[in-house]
This record gives structure tokens, C-alpha cells and sequence, in this order.
């Protein structure tokens, strides 16, 4: 007997690296904010950046003091922070080329079930990027830190009422793909580092459209 091929009831997507090709502006960013500090600091600064993608920046500026400076981050110092770090990525981001293969999945799917963004970016700024780049309207919610990565997908599968086991969450770091194992949703990552993982990957989204009609079962 054929199993019945599983009914998708929702595709969520985060950003940077999975909509627009903005990883490595954002780690660019990451790394210049972090100059006063001295070389060392800003490879250290990187390196946790990278462990922790998508993941808010305002988490990684307190994570910056407390580990350099050794001391609290003031929320002046914070707000300075986010606001430098917006100023070095706003014109490149909205200038990054489209990850290949997403808006032949967006065509795809747009009409066929609601569409989503969860990111670490803040929402605002994060609203503003998509209607920028002209596709603000595709998508029946968006939501950006904070909170994390994780309650922001189990509060957008609770805000739309739904299936979690039909969602599929689209990613390419580790805290995506630790967001979808804790709000229980399937898994498409963006990578290498997803081989083996027992969820669907590629270096890309060309392949995304085909996979989701040919794998999920």
C-alpha cells in the first residue's frame, strides 16, 4: 500500500542566508563593530557570531561586553551598537542578490499555503528589507527578535493555529534548525552541515520545490 504523501501546511523562512544572500554582511558587520576592541576580540566576536546565527544582536553585544570587557552592556551602549550595526548592513543587504532557488519556491507556493519569516533580525527593520525588496506581501506574517529563534516559531505556529509536524522551517544555522526540533516542526537546512541530520538539505533552494514534492512522505 502507497503511503499518502504529507499535506504542508506552512512554510517558514529565516532571512539572511535563506531569502537574501546577507550571511556574510552580517558577519562583516559583526566583526568591524568590534575593531575598539582589538583583533582578538573581533575573531572571538566572529567565531561566536557564526556558532550563533540567528541568534539577536543585541544577545551577541551583551555576550561581546560581558566576555571582553567583562561587565554588563548598558542599554545605551546597546542601542549605539544596534544602530552602527543597521548603518554598515542596511544598503548592502537591500542590495544582496536573492538566494537561488527561493523565488521559484515562493512562485511555488505563494497561494498554496501560507508563508512565513521567522528571524533574528528585529521585526522593523526586518518589515522594511522585505517590502524593499518587493515581497512583503507574499507572506502572511513576519515576525524578528526578539524573542529567541525558538519562541518565535512556536509563537507564529500558535498565532496561525498550525499542524507544527506539516511546517516546514527554513534555515542555515544552527539555531534554526534547533528552533524546528523544539517547536516540533520538519527541517530544510541551507548547507553541508546538515548532512545527516535526517532532515532535507541543500547548498541552495534549486533543489527546495522538487524535494518538498518528491520527499515528504
Amino acid at each position: 500500500m502507497t503511503q499518502a504523501k504529507r499535506l504542508i501546511s506552512a512554510l517558514v523562512f529565516d532571512c539572511d542566508g535563506v531569502i537574501l544572500e546577507s550571511a556574510d554582511i552580517k558577519s562583516r558587520a559583526f566583526f568591524a563593530l568590534a575593531e575598539p576592541f582589538g583583533l582578538d576580540a573581533q575573531r572571538r566576536f566572529l567565531r561566536y557570531h557564526e556558532r550563533h546565527v540567528g541568534v539577536s544582536r543585541f544577545a551577541k553585544f551583551s555576550w561581546l561586553y560581558a566576555t571582553i570587557e567583562g561587565r554588563a552592556i548598558s542599554p545605551e551602549e546597546s542601542e549605539e551598537l544596534g544602530r552602527r550595526f543597521a548603518g554598515l548592513c542596511k544598503e548592502a543587504v537591500l542590495a544582496a542578490p536573492f538566494v537561488s532557488g527561493f523565488q521559484d519556491l515562493l512562485e511555488e507556493w505563494h497561494g498554496r499555503a501560507p508563508l512565513f519569516v521567522a528571524s533574528g533580525t528585529p521585526r522593523r527593520e526586518l518589515a522594511e528589507i522585505l517590502e524593499a525588496r518587493g515581497i512583503a506581501g507574499k507572506f502572511a506574517g513576519v515576525y524578528g527578535t526578539p524573542p529567541d529563534k525558538a519562541a518565535l516559531l512556536r509563537r507564529l505556529i500558535a498565532d496561525h493555529a498550525l499542524d507544527p509536524a506539516a511546517t516546514v522551517m527554513f534555515g542555515d544555522g544552527e539555531t534554526d534548525y534547533e528552533a524546528a526540533r523544539q517547536a516540533g516542526t520538519l527541517f530544510f537546512g541551507r548547507g553541508k552541515r546538515f548532512a545527516g541530520r535526517g532532515c532535507l538539505w541543500a547548498e541552495d533552494l534549486l533543489p527546495a520545490k522538487d524535494m518538498l514534492e518528491n520527499s515528504l512522505v
